[in-house]
Protein backbone atom coordinates (compact mmCIF):
# COMPACT_ATOMS: atom_id res chain seq x y z
CA UNK A 1 0.00 0.00 0.00
CA UNK A 2 1.24 3.40 -0.95
CA UNK A 3 -0.48 6.32 1.67
CA UNK A 4 0.02 9.48 -0.70
CA UNK A 5 -0.40 12.96 1.11
CA UNK A 6 -2.71 15.74 -0.37
CA UNK A 7 -4.30 13.77 -3.22
CA UNK A 8 -6.41 15.39 -5.65
CA UNK A 9 -9.88 13.51 -5.59
CA UNK A 10 -10.81 15.06 -8.86
CA UNK A 11 -11.10 11.43 -10.44
CA UNK A 12 -12.66 10.03 -7.82
CA UNK A 13 -15.96 11.77 -7.80
CA UNK A 14 -18.86 11.57 -10.42
CA UNK A 15 -18.84 15.43 -9.71
CA UNK A 16 -15.73 16.01 -10.90
CA UNK A 17 -15.03 18.52 -8.23
CA UNK A 18 -11.20 19.23 -7.27
CA UNK A 19 -11.17 18.62 -3.70
CA UNK A 20 -7.93 17.62 -1.98
CA UNK A 21 -7.91 14.50 0.41
CA UNK A 22 -4.86 15.01 3.34
CA UNK A 23 -4.23 11.50 3.02
CA UNK A 24 -5.24 8.72 0.42
CA UNK A 25 -4.96 5.13 -0.05
CA UNK A 26 -5.99 2.43 -2.92
CA UNK A 27 -6.60 -1.17 -1.08
CA UNK A 28 -7.22 -3.90 -3.16
CA UNK A 29 -7.22 -7.20 -0.62
CA UNK A 30 -9.46 -7.46 2.52
CA UNK A 31 -6.12 -7.78 4.64
CA UNK A 32 -5.25 -4.35 3.63
CA UNK A 33 -8.42 -2.93 4.23
CA UNK A 34 -7.91 -4.55 7.70
CA UNK A 35 -4.71 -3.16 8.23
CA UNK A 36 -5.13 0.48 7.43
CA UNK A 37 -9.12 0.31 9.77
CA UNK A 38 -6.06 -0.79 12.24
CA UNK A 39 -3.73 1.74 11.76
CA UNK A 40 -4.13 4.84 14.64
CA UNK A 41 -1.79 7.45 12.75
CA UNK A 42 -4.94 8.59 10.79
CA UNK A 43 -7.49 9.34 13.11
CA UNK A 44 -9.98 9.94 10.46
CA UNK A 45 -11.17 7.44 7.67
CA UNK A 46 -13.62 8.28 4.89
CA UNK A 47 -14.12 5.40 2.34
CA UNK A 48 -14.91 5.81 -1.24
CA UNK A 49 -15.70 3.79 -3.82
CA UNK A 50 -17.14 4.44 -7.60
CA UNK A 51 -17.63 8.21 -6.18
CA UNK A 52 -21.29 8.79 -7.29
CA UNK A 53 -23.01 9.40 -4.39
CA UNK A 54 -21.18 11.94 -2.61
CA UNK A 55 -20.43 15.67 -2.85
CA UNK A 56 -17.37 16.75 -1.75
CA UNK A 57 -16.16 20.07 -0.19
CA UNK A 58 -12.68 21.79 -1.11
CA UNK A 59 -10.51 20.33 1.24
CA UNK A 60 -10.92 17.04 3.39
CA UNK A 61 -8.49 16.33 6.73
CA UNK A 62 -8.73 12.78 6.32
CA UNK A 63 -7.56 9.87 5.07
CA UNK A 64 -9.74 8.42 2.35
CA UNK A 65 -9.63 4.46 1.35
CA UNK A 66 -10.55 3.58 -2.17
CA UNK A 67 -12.22 0.47 -2.29
CA UNK A 68 -11.09 -2.05 -4.76
CA UNK A 69 -11.63 -5.25 -4.35
CA UNK A 70 -12.35 -7.03 -7.88
CA UNK A 71 -14.07 -10.31 -8.36
CA UNK A 72 -17.45 -12.23 -8.99
CA UNK A 73 -18.23 -15.71 -7.67
CA UNK A 74 -20.99 -17.98 -8.68
CA UNK A 75 -21.25 -19.69 -5.35
CA UNK A 76 -24.24 -22.06 -6.12
CA UNK A 77 -27.26 -22.56 -8.68
CA UNK A 78 -30.17 -24.62 -9.78
CA UNK A 79 -32.61 -24.53 -12.59
CA UNK A 80 -34.14 -21.22 -11.49
CA UNK A 81 -31.78 -19.42 -9.24
CA UNK A 82 -28.21 -18.61 -9.32
CA UNK A 83 -26.33 -17.01 -5.88
CA UNK A 84 -23.47 -15.18 -6.85
CA UNK A 85 -20.60 -12.95 -4.80
CA UNK A 86 -19.93 -9.81 -5.94
CA UNK A 87 -16.82 -7.82 -4.56
CA UNK A 88 -17.43 -4.32 -3.85
CA UNK A 89 -15.22 -2.86 -6.30
CA UNK A 90 -17.11 -3.88 -9.19
CA UNK A 91 -18.64 -1.38 -11.33
CA UNK A 92 -22.26 -1.79 -10.60
CA UNK A 93 -23.31 -1.28 -13.87
CA UNK A 94 -20.72 -3.11 -15.78
CA UNK A 95 -21.40 -6.41 -13.18
CA UNK A 96 -25.65 -6.02 -14.49
CA UNK A 97 -24.04 -6.49 -17.95
CA UNK A 98 -22.09 -9.65 -16.94
CA UNK A 99 -25.26 -10.94 -15.16
CA UNK A 100 -27.30 -10.45 -18.36
CA UNK A 101 -24.23 -12.05 -20.63
CA UNK A 102 -25.21 -15.42 -18.23
CA UNK A 103 -28.87 -15.02 -18.41
CA UNK A 104 -29.56 -13.94 -14.51
CA UNK A 105 -32.45 -11.62 -14.41
CA UNK A 106 -33.04 -9.65 -11.13
CA UNK A 107 -31.23 -5.81 -11.68
CA UNK A 108 -31.93 -4.81 -15.22
CA UNK A 109 -34.09 -2.15 -14.27
CA UNK A 110 -31.15 -0.41 -12.49
CA UNK A 111 -28.39 -0.70 -15.51
CA UNK A 112 -26.68 2.16 -16.18
CA UNK A 113 -26.93 3.17 -12.25
CA UNK A 114 -23.57 4.79 -11.63
CA UNK A 115 -20.93 3.76 -8.63
CA UNK A 116 -19.44 0.39 -7.55
CA UNK A 117 -21.69 -2.72 -6.08
CA UNK A 118 -20.03 -2.38 -2.63
CA UNK A 119 -22.27 1.04 -2.50
CA UNK A 120 -24.85 -0.02 -3.30
CA UNK A 121 -26.64 -1.92 -0.12
CA UNK A 122 -26.13 1.50 2.23
CA UNK A 123 -28.78 3.41 0.43
CA UNK A 124 -30.54 0.32 -1.18
CA UNK A 125 -30.46 1.53 -4.62
CA UNK A 126 -33.06 1.50 -7.10
CA UNK A 127 -34.96 2.73 -10.63
CA UNK A 128 -37.81 1.60 -12.32
CA UNK A 129 -39.88 -0.33 -9.68
CA UNK A 130 -37.12 -2.25 -8.51
CA UNK A 131 -34.79 -2.03 -5.58
CA UNK A 132 -31.55 -3.89 -4.24
CA UNK A 133 -32.74 -5.75 -1.93
CA UNK A 134 -35.44 -7.48 -3.93
CA UNK A 135 -31.97 -9.92 -5.13
CA UNK A 136 -29.83 -9.43 -2.08
CA UNK A 137 -29.42 -12.53 -0.06
CA UNK A 138 -26.15 -11.50 2.30
CA UNK A 139 -23.36 -9.31 2.23
CA UNK A 140 -19.91 -9.28 4.02
CA UNK A 141 -18.45 -6.11 6.02
CA UNK A 142 -15.24 -5.36 8.03
CA UNK A 143 -16.36 -4.26 11.30
CA UNK A 144 -14.65 -1.38 11.58
CA UNK A 145 -14.05 -1.36 15.35
CA UNK A 146 -11.88 -4.62 15.28
CA UNK A 147 -11.48 -5.13 12.02
CA UNK A 148 -13.21 -8.80 11.79
CA UNK A 149 -14.91 -9.44 8.63
CA UNK A 150 -18.99 -10.34 9.39
CA UNK A 151 -21.51 -11.57 7.04
CA UNK A 152 -24.71 -9.39 7.62
CA UNK A 153 -28.41 -10.88 6.17
CA UNK A 154 -31.19 -9.51 4.17
CA UNK A 155 -33.22 -8.56 7.38
CA UNK A 156 -30.07 -7.05 9.50
CA UNK A 157 -29.43 -4.83 6.73
CA UNK A 158 -32.71 -3.17 7.43
CA UNK A 159 -33.39 -1.96 3.95
CA UNK A 160 -36.29 0.89 3.45
CA UNK A 161 -36.66 3.15 0.23
CA UNK A 162 -33.15 4.55 -0.04
CA UNK A 163 -32.41 3.81 3.30
CA UNK A 164 -30.65 0.78 5.58
CA UNK A 165 -29.02 0.05 8.59
CA UNK A 166 -25.65 1.33 7.25
CA UNK A 167 -27.36 4.78 7.24
CA UNK A 168 -28.66 4.72 10.73
CA UNK A 169 -27.61 2.41 13.55
CA UNK A 170 -24.24 0.99 11.33
CA UNK A 171 -23.51 3.99 10.37
CA UNK A 172 -19.18 4.45 9.84
CA UNK A 173 -19.23 0.95 11.81
CA UNK A 174 -18.60 -1.56 8.58
CA UNK A 175 -16.90 -1.46 5.36
CA UNK A 176 -18.93 -3.78 2.91
CA UNK A 177 -16.42 -6.48 1.21
CA UNK A 178 -19.13 -8.08 -0.88
CA UNK A 179 -22.38 -8.54 -1.81
CA UNK A 180 -24.38 -11.67 -2.83
CA UNK A 181 -27.16 -11.57 -5.17
CA UNK A 182 -30.08 -13.98 -5.65
CA UNK A 183 -30.73 -14.22 -9.48
CA UNK A 184 -33.37 -15.77 -11.41
CA UNK A 185 -32.31 -18.41 -14.54
CA UNK A 186 -35.53 -19.18 -16.28
CA UNK A 187 -39.03 -17.49 -14.55
CA UNK A 188 -37.56 -14.23 -14.92
CA UNK A 189 -39.68 -11.70 -13.65
CA UNK A 190 -40.16 -9.03 -16.23
CA UNK A 191 -41.01 -5.50 -14.43
CA UNK A 192 -41.82 -3.40 -17.06
CA UNK A 193 -44.82 -1.08 -15.12
CA UNK A 194 -43.42 1.86 -15.25
CA UNK A 195 -44.63 4.20 -18.02
CA UNK A 196 -41.12 5.13 -19.37
CA UNK A 197 -40.79 1.28 -19.68
CA UNK A 198 -43.75 0.98 -21.80
CA UNK A 199 -43.48 3.83 -23.77
CA UNK A 200 -39.95 2.78 -24.68
CA UNK A 201 -41.07 -0.95 -25.47
CA UNK A 202 -43.84 0.13 -27.24
CA UNK A 203 -41.20 2.68 -29.61
CA UNK A 204 -39.26 -0.91 -30.17
CA UNK A 205 -42.69 -2.60 -30.92
CA UNK A 206 -41.21 -5.16 -28.61
CA UNK A 207 -44.61 -7.00 -26.86
CA UNK A 208 -42.70 -9.87 -24.83
CA UNK A 209 -39.54 -8.40 -23.54
CA UNK A 210 -36.71 -10.33 -22.35
CA UNK A 211 -34.34 -9.30 -19.24
CA UNK A 212 -32.13 -7.50 -22.15
CA UNK A 213 -34.71 -5.96 -23.29
CA UNK A 214 -35.58 -3.92 -20.23
CA UNK A 215 -32.67 -3.21 -20.00
CA UNK A 216 -31.74 -2.00 -22.85
CA UNK A 217 -35.30 0.72 -22.46
CA UNK A 218 -33.61 1.12 -19.42
CA UNK A 219 -30.31 2.21 -20.76
CA UNK A 220 -31.41 4.11 -23.56
CA UNK A 221 -34.29 6.15 -20.67
CA UNK A 222 -31.40 6.82 -18.76
CA UNK A 223 -29.22 8.04 -21.43
CA UNK A 224 -32.01 10.42 -22.79
CA UNK A 225 -32.84 12.08 -19.42
CA UNK A 226 -29.24 11.41 -17.72
CA UNK A 227 -26.12 13.17 -18.94
CA UNK A 228 -23.27 11.39 -18.65
CA UNK A 229 -20.45 11.59 -15.93
CA UNK A 230 -17.73 11.69 -17.93
CA UNK A 231 -19.02 14.57 -20.25
CA UNK A 232 -20.86 16.56 -17.48
CA UNK A 233 -19.94 15.88 -13.80
CA UNK A 234 -23.11 14.67 -11.89
CA UNK A 235 -23.67 12.04 -9.29
CA UNK A 236 -27.13 11.12 -10.76
CA UNK A 237 -30.23 11.75 -8.67
CA UNK A 238 -29.50 14.50 -6.43
CA UNK A 239 -31.98 14.09 -4.16
CA UNK A 240 -34.87 11.79 -2.89
CA UNK A 241 -38.92 11.85 -3.51
CA UNK A 242 -39.98 12.87 -0.61
CA UNK A 243 -43.23 10.31 0.98
CA UNK A 244 -45.82 12.39 2.35
CA UNK A 245 -48.87 11.48 4.58
CA UNK A 246 -52.27 11.19 3.67
CA UNK A 247 -53.19 14.66 4.76
CA UNK A 248 -50.42 16.71 3.20
CA UNK A 249 -51.12 14.46 0.21
CA UNK A 250 -54.85 14.91 -0.14
CA UNK A 251 -54.40 18.49 0.14
CA UNK A 252 -51.63 18.76 -2.83
CA UNK A 253 -53.79 16.61 -4.81
CA UNK A 254 -56.53 18.64 -4.46
CA UNK A 255 -54.05 21.84 -5.39
CA UNK A 256 -52.10 19.93 -8.29
CA UNK A 257 -54.26 17.23 -9.29
CA UNK A 258 -51.94 17.42 -12.70
CA UNK A 259 -48.93 16.18 -10.29
CA UNK A 260 -47.51 12.76 -11.15
CA UNK A 261 -47.45 10.50 -7.45
CA UNK A 262 -47.29 7.14 -6.64
CA UNK A 263 -48.93 5.13 -3.83
CA UNK A 264 -46.66 3.69 -1.37
CA UNK A 265 -49.65 2.38 1.18
CA UNK A 266 -52.78 3.96 2.08
CA UNK A 267 -51.00 5.95 4.67
CA UNK A 268 -48.25 7.19 2.31
CA UNK A 269 -47.77 8.99 -1.39
CA UNK A 270 -44.27 9.43 -2.79
CA UNK A 271 -44.30 12.47 -4.87
CA UNK A 272 -41.79 13.06 -7.95
CA UNK A 273 -38.91 15.00 -6.35
CA UNK A 274 -38.15 16.56 -10.65
CA UNK A 275 -41.30 17.20 -11.00
CA UNK A 276 -41.30 19.74 -7.90
CA UNK A 277 -38.08 21.16 -8.59
CA UNK A 278 -39.16 21.76 -12.57
CA UNK A 279 -42.65 23.50 -11.51
CA UNK A 280 -40.05 26.03 -8.86
CA UNK A 281 -38.39 26.98 -12.61
CA UNK A 282 -34.96 25.51 -12.04
CA UNK A 283 -35.07 22.93 -14.44
CA UNK A 284 -31.86 23.82 -17.30
CA UNK A 285 -30.98 26.74 -15.33
CA UNK A 286 -27.43 27.43 -14.57
CA UNK A 287 -25.83 29.23 -11.42
CA UNK A 288 -22.23 30.22 -11.99
CA UNK A 289 -20.99 27.00 -12.51
CA UNK A 290 -23.33 24.57 -10.49
CA UNK A 291 -26.73 23.88 -12.27
CA UNK A 292 -29.64 22.07 -12.87
CA UNK A 293 -29.91 19.71 -16.30
CA UNK A 294 -31.95 20.35 -19.12
CA UNK A 295 -33.39 17.14 -19.00
CA UNK A 296 -33.92 15.87 -15.59
CA UNK A 297 -34.38 18.31 -12.20
CA UNK A 298 -33.11 16.24 -10.09
CA UNK A 299 -29.97 16.04 -11.61
CA UNK A 300 -27.54 18.83 -10.30
CA UNK A 301 -24.35 19.48 -12.57
CA UNK A 302 -21.21 20.93 -12.46
CA UNK A 303 -20.57 22.52 -15.65
CA UNK A 304 -17.06 23.04 -15.42
CA UNK A 305 -15.27 24.18 -12.07
CA UNK A 306 -17.74 24.21 -9.43
CA UNK A 307 -16.92 23.67 -5.61
CA UNK A 308 -18.35 21.45 -3.35
CA UNK A 309 -19.61 24.43 -1.82
CA UNK A 310 -21.34 25.85 -5.09
CA UNK A 311 -23.46 22.73 -5.74
CA UNK A 312 -24.34 23.01 -1.84
CA UNK A 313 -25.87 26.30 -2.14
CA UNK A 314 -27.40 25.51 -4.90
CA UNK A 315 -29.12 22.45 -3.44
CA UNK A 316 -30.14 24.74 -0.23
CA UNK A 317 -31.80 27.26 -2.68
CA UNK A 318 -34.18 24.52 -4.14
CA UNK A 319 -34.74 22.67 -1.28
CA UNK A 320 -36.30 26.33 0.18
CA UNK A 321 -38.12 26.73 -2.81
CA UNK A 322 -39.93 23.76 -2.76
CA UNK A 323 -40.65 23.84 0.57
CA UNK A 324 -42.32 27.55 0.17
CA UNK A 325 -43.98 26.23 -2.66
CA UNK A 326 -45.66 23.39 -2.16
CA UNK A 327 -44.71 22.81 1.89
CA UNK A 328 -43.06 19.72 0.86
CA UNK A 329 -39.36 18.75 2.17
CA UNK A 330 -37.25 17.47 0.10
CA UNK A 331 -34.27 16.11 1.17
CA UNK A 332 -30.29 15.01 -0.61
CA UNK A 333 -29.93 11.57 -1.49
CA UNK A 334 -26.41 12.23 -1.90
CA UNK A 335 -23.53 12.06 1.09
CA UNK A 336 -22.20 15.04 2.06
CA UNK A 337 -17.97 14.78 3.20
CA UNK A 338 -16.59 17.81 4.47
Amino acid sequence: MIIYDHFSLKNYNTFGIDATARHFVEITTIEELQDILNNKEYPRKILIGGGSNMLLTDYIDALFIHVNLKGKQLLSQDNDTAIVKVMAGENWHDMVMWALKNDFGGLENMSLIPGNTGTAPIQNIGAYGVELKDCFVSCEAVRIEDQQLVTLSKEECKFGYRDSYFKNEGKDKYVITSVTFSFTKNNHKINSGYGAIENQLEKENILNPTIKDISNAVIAIRQSKLPDPKELGNSGSFFKNPIVNKEIFKEFNLKYPEAPFYKVSEELYKIPAGWLIEQCGFKGKRFGDAGVHKNQALVLVNYDNATGKDILDLAAKIIAEVKSKFNIEISPEVNLIK
